[in-house]
């Protein structure tokens, strides 16, 4: 950067050694992607109650619960019996669902202990990292607690759809705060990594509408969640299904009456992810055009870019599930692509936006050349 006829060009803090120790926070986000992938899994596969009471499993601590000890554990707890149970009093779960619904529950309460350590270490060096990053570790600690009582409500209330879209939120709420976490770290103990490598300046204008495009794709989730979840997930089909009469149209309508609560569901989600979809592309060509003006910030573009992409990806993958959908239901291993995909996106945005609050938080400084 050329001021007052000298040059300057902007320098990361620290000397390029990057706190090994920085990982933790890395390894964290990685956990809580993997304990999303199984929630994910365990949706599909309808396993979301197969461990009908909280935290233990049909009253044991493993597993291995036969079909003949589930149904004599309702009989013994009748309040604890859920829908699918009340519909055919001879219904039990398999082992794998059993196994999913448990291990998901096991990661939960592994995971805490390096949470609990991230807390206590960052804290330790309070000097060095800073307050506000201790903060940021506490968070991370408070949402996993939060998760948890979120993920007791989930199955106290039978899955209902708005406690899996809060499970949902939560979950990419607590991954972001590690990402968080991770790039401020770096920034601070010496990596001069290109992805921290914006300006204050650029990132404080950048802010805003980095909060729209993330704001817009978390609701987006939230639709797909709402979608996935309502009536036990039987909207998923209340725009037909096979190509055209289901997907990309309604009924072989591209503007069907609102009949049903099964059109409604599904015409919201899809008309909610063509409007975001629009925002995200808007969003990125305004944010490529900054970084030409600028000369910084190209990062940015690229994971709003990156974003985008996996939105349009993920309406491909939506409608894929539409349009295959047979005789014998869906196949359920493209709704966890959907997920996976739709998460994918979110967190692309929002790393953005998290690149922009570090630079405002640590900014760059200057040295005349």
């Amino acid at each position: 950067m050329l001021m007052n006829g000298i040059q300057e060009r902007w320098v990361m803090r620290g000397n390029g050694d990057c706190d090994k120790m920085s990982r933790l926070p890395l390894g964290l986000m990685v956990a809580g992607l993997l304990i999303l992938v199984i929630g994910g899994y365990i949706r599909i596969n309808d396993a979301g109650e197969s461990c009908p009471d909280w935290p233990t499993c049909f009253g044991e601590v493993h597993p291995f619960v036969s079909g003949e000890e589930q149904q004599q554990w309702w009989v013994e707890n009748p309040e604890e019996a859920d829908s699918r149970h009340d519909l055919d009093p001879d219904f039990t779960y398999d082992t794998m669902q059993i196994l999913s619904e448990w291990l998901h529950r096991l990661l939960v309460g592994i995971v805490a202990i390096p949470v609990l350590w991230n807390y206590l270490h960052v804290r330790s060096r309070r000097e060095e990292l800073g307050d506000d990053m201790v903060g940021i570790a506490f968070a991370g600690g408070v949402l996993l607690i939060l998760q948890a009582i979120a993920g007791y409500i989930t199955v106290k209330f039978d899955n209902a759809d708005w406690s899996v879209a809060l499970h949902l939120v939560l979950a990419v709420c607590w991954i972001s705060i590690f990402i968080w976490q991770w790039l401020l770290w770096r920034a601070r103990t010496g990596s001069k990594d290109k992805i921290n490598d914006v300006s204050a300046e650029f990132a404080l204008k950048s802010i805003p509408l980095l909060r729209q495009l993330a704001g817009a794709v978390l609701l987006l989730l939230v639709l797909g969640a709402w979608v996935a979840s309502t009536a036990g997930g039987n909207y998923n089909s209340g725009c037909s299904t096979g190509f055209s009469s289901g997907w990309p149209k309604c009924f072989d309508m591209w503007f069907p009456s609102f009949t049903n609560m099964g059109i409604i569901v599904q015409m919201f989600h899809r008309i909610g992810a063509l409007v975001i979809g629009g925002t995200l592309m808007w969003g990125a060509v305004r944010l490529r055009e900054k970084v030409r003006e600028y000369g910084t910030g190209d990062v940015l573009a690229r994971f709003v870019e990156a974003g985008t992409g996996l939105w349009l990806l993920n309406v491909m993958i939506g409608g894929f599930y539409i349009i295959t959908a047979g005789a014998d239901g869906f196949v359920e291993i493209l709704s966890l692509l959907h997920l996976i995909f739709g998460v994918s996106s979110f967190l692309a945005v929002m790393t953005a936006l998290l690149i922009c609050r570090v630079a405002v938080m640590e900014p760059l400084t200057t040295e005349e050349e």
